[in-house]
């Protein structure tokens, strides 16, 4: 059973400053991925994070559900990741007013993750 483990978890300000400085990004509407190729002291290959915008989600509680959707899609289908040729710094970001149901974002998830590697395998081929 996956797991989110906090190892795997997303944390300070100068490595997700970095991250949206000099990243990239991919999108599937309403989900945008910014990713920074990096390595870890912990040797790990993802770390992740989540994020809601206040623009689009007033309610603390509304951005908060989002944000748990958010996790458990990523714990759900971060197998597809594991792959990786790198280790990334990762962001998943919502951008959207509309309130789509758990299977829709789930759905959004793995092609957006789909969509990445799809870039990485082109980038190495490059």
């Amino acid at each position: 059973m996956p797991t989110y483990p906090k190892q795997e978890k997303l944390k300070g300000k100068t490595l997700i400053d970095q991250l949206f400085r000099e990243g990239k990004s991919v999108s599937k509407y309403p989900l945008r991925l910014v990713f920074l190729p990096t390595n870890f002291e912990d040797n790990s290959k993802l770390k992740t994070g989540v994020s809601v915008s206040k623009k689009y989600f007033k309610k603390a509680v509304d951005r908060n559900y989002f944000k748990r959707v958010l996790r458990e899609t990523y714990r759900l289908n971060k197998h597809l990741l594991e792959n990786t040729e790198r280790s990334f710094a990762m962001m998943i970001l919502y951008q959207s007013k509309d309130r789509l149901t758990f299977e829709e974002i789930n759905q959004k998830t793995i092609q957006l993750f789909e969509k990445f590697l799809q870039q990485q395998n082109h980038n190495q081929s490059l």
